[in-house]
């Protein structure tokens, strides 16, 4: 009796931390710009085209790199995207590598108010993936 209550435990203890370690899993780092890293872009359409081969899922992490000092990272409203207007950031970061977890409740508009970099095309927009949906994800223009 007491060895089939150990194996219970034991079997239900391995399910929960097996689950556990699943959920974390889905979790990805996206390198924003590659080895290009988060800086004016070569092209006008630069982070459009490289947000257009990633998969975005709600937990996400982006890892944007950039040189301290010369640029910045800002989550912004699509308003403030479309006007480069870093005035009133939903989060603002000035230190590489900067790392911002997908929150699924706010837009996903990422700007460099730097100078005149965003007016220069260091911007990038993308909506996230649901769970159900594993398509790539949406550029948001």
């Amino acid at each position: 009796m007491e060895k089939s209550k150990l194996s219970m435990f034991l079997t239900i203890t391995t399910i929960v931390f097996a689950s556990m370690n699943f959920q974390g899993s889905h979790a990805k780092e996206h390198i924003v710009g590659n080895r290009f890293g988060w800086s004016v872009p070569p092209e006008e359409n630069f982070y459009q085209n490289w947000a257009s081969h990633e998969t975005f899922q709600a937990n996400d992490v982006l890892v944007f790199n950039f040189i301290n000092g010369l640029d910045t990272v800002e989550q912004v409203s699509k308003a403030a995207y479309d006007m480069c207007d870093g005035s009133k950031p939903i989060s603002y970061h000035t230190t590489s590598p900067a790392r911002i977890t997908i929150d699924p409740k706010l837009p996903q508009y990422y700007i460099c108010s730097a100078w005149a970099h965003c007016r220069m095309f260091q911007k990038v927009g993308f909506s996230i993936s649901t769970a159900a949906d594993n398509s790539s994800s949406t550029l948001l223009h």
